[in-house]
């Protein structure tokens, strides 16, 4: 018979105790970081960064597609030491990433660019600044002198404007040029519209409302500088409203052309869809195609840049550098696109939700996390350099 007694509080002392450490450093994954910053910021500011085109199918494929990975596995491998380092445009990266260019960022928290930035130049790799940024590109360059930094470019309708900002970016540092060639015309995105979203955010009788829900946001929101475009003089209104006022529909191969002629740096393009249009921009002096939906928020029903990876890389010339983005939300999908030909991914909504949940710390958190999980997954796939990553250790399941 089995005898019982009364516990002693030392028995059970060790046992009780409260959680410690902030609720990023419980956020376990990209998933849970997102979940908090839906907590912390207003709707329309969480949507804009969530939300795609249309019905939001280009993101929801994107996403499915890396749910169709398998991995390919070998066992009895000496993983105890794994190098994620690669080389991108011709300069070492600590992980084949890079943070993408995102507009309107000190929407997200005040901190803005300048946290993202440096948190890139911690991690040691690089780091987009946008037409559409929030902070000018020689504050950018001032507070992160270590990063390395490209500047993400829109042909506007003022090519003179255009030209002046490219001579900007060489004077303060920025190695790289991404041109962006998918927004002739803004996507039609159903949040921003149904939420009424505008730059700088207006206080509508709604938003008062949401000020009580979100009372840090918007303190922080009115005590520090006003959000404006760092590089746009014309600010005023919804993203598809300025789109249509300043960015340029004509845009067209001798405008690329016309760049690289007045750019001597690095010059990717981004926004490209397809193998015929990698391979014109290829032939026309780009050094790098990334292959991006705009995260899905342009074209709906866009084709997956995960799944015309493979294609585009074999048409290419190897010496072309071919980065993807879009759906990315783990280290483990980084790895697959390395995997399938990649030569790194760019990020963009994840580091987003880390800002809009912890500012830079929030963003730091993420960073380490994609840096746990590409270490985690090569070690099980049983390959310890980016090297060795490759087809072989990849399929795609016809189903998720």
């Amino acid at each position: 018979m089995t005898s019982r007694r009364v516990p002693k509080w030392g028995d059970v002392s060790h046992l009780i105790g409260f959680s410690s450490g902030s609720a990023l450093e419980h956020c376990a994954s990209v998933a849970d970081i997102r979940r908090l910053a839906r907590r912390r910021v207003p709707r329309a500011v969480f949507d804009y960064t969530d939300g795609a085109a249309g019905d939001e199918l280009s993101l929801r494929r994107a996403r499915a597609a890396f749910a169709r990975v398998e991995f390919q596995p070998r066992v009895l491998r000496d993983v105890s030491v794994v190098d994620t380092s690669t080389t991108i445009l011709g300069e070492r990266s600590a992980l084949p990433l890079v943070m993408a260019p995102t507009g309107f960022t000190r929407l997200m928290h005040h901190a803005g660019e300048r946290a993202v930035a440096a948190v890139a130049g911690r991690a040691g790799i690089p780091y987009g600044l946008s037409t559409l940024g929030t902070t000018s590109i020689e504050d950018l360059a001032r507070s992160a002198p270590g990063t390395r930094r490209w500047f993400q470019l829109y042909l506007m309708r003022d090519r003179g404007y255009v030209k002046d900002l490219v001579q900007r970016a060489a004077e303060s540092g920025y190695d790289t040029i991404v041109l962006t060639v998918d927004t002739p015309v803004a996507g039609r995105r159903h949040r921003d519209t149904r939420n009424g979203l505008t730059i700088p955010p207006r206080i509508t009788p709604r938003a008062a409302i949401d000020i009580g829900l979100h009372p840090r946001w918007w303190a922080n929101l009115l005590t520090t500088d006003p959000i404006t475009f760092a590089t746009l003089s014309s600010t005023e209104g919804t993203v598809a409203d300025l789109i249509g006022r300043v960015f340029d529909p004509t845009i067209n191969l001798a405008d690329l052309d016309w760049l690289r002629g007045a750019w001597s740096g690095h010059l990717a393009v981004k926004g490209i869809q397809g193998v015929d249009d990698a391979v014109m921009v290829a032939d026309h002096g780009a050094d790098a195609v990334i292959l991006s939906t705009h995260g899905g928020r342009q074209l709906e029903r866009a084709p997956v840049p995960l799944e015309i990876l493979p294609g585009v890389r074999e048409a290419l010339d190897p010496r072309i550098e071919v980065l993807i983005d879009g759906g990315v939300m783990s280290g483990a999908d980084v790895v697959a696109a390395v995997s399938r030909g990649a030569t790194a991914v760019a990020v963009g909504r994840a580091y987003l939700y880390g800002l809009m949940a912890g500012g830079e710390a929030g963003v730091q958190r993420v960073v380490d996390l994609l840096r746990e999980e590409i270490e985690s997954t090569m070690r099980l796939l049983g390959r310890t350099s980016i090297a060795e990553l490759g087809p072989d250790c990849v399929r795609m399941r016809t189903t998720p």
